[in-house]
Formats: structure tokens, sequence, C-alpha cells
């Protein structure tokens, strides 16, 4: 069967996060960190980090849609963060930490919208605050932001926030994922 690439750009907190969880998925060809969804060209990561570009720091992840949905997912997605924090993950706070899903067709903006409205109640005990908008372009993280996670597993940020997510996404997901 022909793959059929689609892309998915979300923000759910640090960008390092963010890809390591969908690296580890069936279907996923790539994750890219970087930005989206602000008003400077060309952000760098300083710039982002400071909060004054609008940027969210997201992941954008090309997948065959053949093997995996957007449904899919973007039902990681949510159960991979918290999107019921305004602008914050954990100890990341500020708008470059946002909940966000950057739809890049209509197709995407309904699933996105139905997503949220399932998962609002069963998963959630307060309003869900992400943001869903249309994608307005993507800029790619410096190279030392790529493929954090696999590159930097001893980096204390990677064993105390990502070792304890990374686990709890195994274990739920464990169908889903790419064999090793």
């Amino acid at each position: 069967m022909e793959k059929r690439i689609e892309i998915a750009t979300l923000g759910a907190g640090c960008f390092w996060c963010i890809e390591a969880v969908f690296q580890e998925l069936i279907g996923v060809e790539s994750v890219v960190s970087g930005f989206s969804g602000g008003h400077v060209k060309n952000p760098a990561y300083r710039e982002v980090v400071n909060g004054t570009t609008g940027h969210a720091e997201v992941a954008q992840i090309h997948f065959d849609a053949n093997q995996i949905r957007f449904e899919e997912i973007l039902e990681v997605f949510w159960s991979t963060h918290d999107p019921t924090t305004l602008n914050r993950q954990g100890a990341d706070v500020g708008t470059q930490y946002r909940s966000a899903i950057f739809y890049h067709d209509d197709q995407q903006k309904e699933v996105a919208e139905r997503s949220l409205k399932e998962v609002a109640t069963p998963l959630w005990n307060a309003p869900i605050t992400t943001e869903i908008s249309a994608f307005n372009g993507f800029y790619p993280a410096e190279e030392q932001h790529q493929n954090f996670y696999t590159l930097n597993p001893n980096y204390g940020y990677c064993i105390a926030v990502i070792n304890p997510k990374m686990k709890k996404f195994r274990t739920r997901f464990q169908d889903k994922l790419k064999k090793a």
C-alpha cells in the first residue's frame, strides 16, 4: 500500500517531550521540533523562550495516514499532556508552552474540534484551554533541539520530566508503538 503522508503540528509544552512521544508511534515517519503560531519570521529559540514572538514550541509530525489516523495522533496528544493548564506544562510557564493544535486543512479542524469535545469530560475535570488554530507556518528549532531525548537521555530535564511521561505513554499505548 502506498504511503499517504500527512502533517500534524501540535504544541503540548516543551517540544522535547512532544518529539520523544511521537517518534515512537507506528506510522510516524518523522518528528521535527520547532515553533508555530507566532508573528515573527524565522524565530530563534532564545526569542521564543522569552515569550516575545507569539510562537508555541511544537512538534511537526509527518505520519502515514494509512498506518495511523489523525484521530489517533490526537488521542496520544490529549493523553500525554495537561490541556487544562493555560500557557503551562509543569514547571514550563509561558505562552510558548501552550497546548495547541495547528490544523492544516478543514478536515483536521473538524477532527480536532470533535476530539476536544469527546475528551473534555471523560479525561479532565477542568476546562480545556487548548488552542485550535489554522496552521500559519513552521520554523524548525536549532539542531541541538532535534531528537533531544534520544541523544541526551541523562540530561536532568529528560530524567525528571520526560522519563515519567514516556513510561506512562509506553504503558498506555503499547499497541501503537514501533517495534524496537
